[in-house]
């Protein structure tokens, strides 16, 4: 799933490039439901404002994000860092990268997202609270005072969200930014990669299912999905000028740069542990045992699982697997 969406601190990288799981971040905030009987009234999002005007062609920014492979004798695996969702069309499908995908035969992402209704049924599934509390009455005093601000201040009733689980509120939270900002998931790399596999026939297959993904986030303890809660709010004073610093280092291709954004200031390792080093470990064993399989990959991930500690590359390393980078 593109799990949704990327801040100077690490909850920053994991709502934008984990929510990056499912490319949730979009997804949530335009289909998240109405959460009492009154129904629309408490809906947590207004729509963005549309226009009934032509659209004016844009030329796309360039950029030439990171690009690395592995091989051996028979196989060749791209390893390609994607931004989920963006605020206006980005030019990265040149030079290397578009070389890399026009002579691969499969591609492989986070996850596939066959029908949005049906990922929406399964976090609601998830997301709703089941132990008779609101969220807002089961945050301690000092986090719901802090909450209940940021809801006003981004004009959503302070109950949108009460019956959700603080992971939920969370995502929906980290998302309502950028979607002020302009961030669309039909300007982020999965959307545009996905149609180019369909205009190629290449054939696809996903490193893991949505409901897995979503299973990640349901399954951390109750307090560190409060202090996950809480770090977004912290973070959303500045998080549109955090997200303009991420998206320029992976325009410009600088890893480093990407990680140390991404992963400044975590505070809570199970977090990270969970959505991003267990899975950059689990993925690196798949891509090994690719290897063994002759053809041509290209796989798109979210740029933060390619950068820094525990990135797949060193997970791959420690296999004995060397990536080369190619942009």
């Amino acid at each position: 799933m593109p799990m949704i969406i990327s801040r100077t601190n690490a909850r920053l990288g994991i709502s934008a490039c984990i929510l990056t799981l499912l490319g949730a971040t979009s997804l949530l905030a335009q289909e998240a439901p109405a959460t009492t009987g009154e129904g629309a009234a408490n809906a947590p999002v207004a729509a963005v404002a549309t226009s009934t005007q032509a659209p004016v062609a844009v030329k796309p920014v360039p950029a030439t994000p990171g690009l690395w492979k592995i091989a051996d004798d028979d196989t060749t695996i791209y390893l390609f860092g994607t931004i989920h969702i963006l605020p206006e069309a980005t030019d990265w499908y040149s030079g290397p990268v578009a070389k890399a995908f026009n002579s691969s035969r499969l591609l492989v992402t986070e996850a596939i997202i066959d029908s949005p209704a049906e990922l929406q049924k399964a976090f609601l599934t998830k997301a709703v609270r089941t132990d008779g509390k609101t969220l807002r009455e089961a945050l301690p005093e000092q986090e719901r005072s802090a909450y209940e601000k940021a809801m006003t201040d981004l004009g959503v009733p302070v109950s949108a969200f009460d019956r959700f689980e603080p992971w939920y509120a969370a995502l929906l939270l980290s998302s309502l930014p950028m979607q002020k900002a302009g961030y669309k998931a039909e300007n982020g790399v999965e959307s545009q990669i996905e149609a180019l596999a369909k205009e190629h026939g290449l054939a696809r297959q996903a490193l893991e299912t949505p409901e897995y993904q979503i299973d990640l986030f349901d399954s951390l303890p109750d307090d560190a999905q409060e202090n996950y809660l809480g770090e977004v709010l912290e973070q959303l004073p500045t998080m549109r000028d955090d997200l303009a610093r991420l998206i320029a280092a992976w325009k410009a291709g600088r890893a480093e740069e990407l990680a140390e954004i991404l992963n400044a200031g975590e505070t809570d390792k199970r977090v990270r542990q969970v959505l991003l080093t267990n899975r950059n470990a689990a993925w690196a064993k798949w891509l090994k045992a690719r290897l063994d399989e002759p053809g041509t990959v290209f796989v798109a991930v979210g740029a933060g699982h390619l950068a820094g500690e525990d990135s797949v590359q060193e997970q791959l390393a420690a296999q004995g697997v060397q990536s080369t980078r190619l942009q």
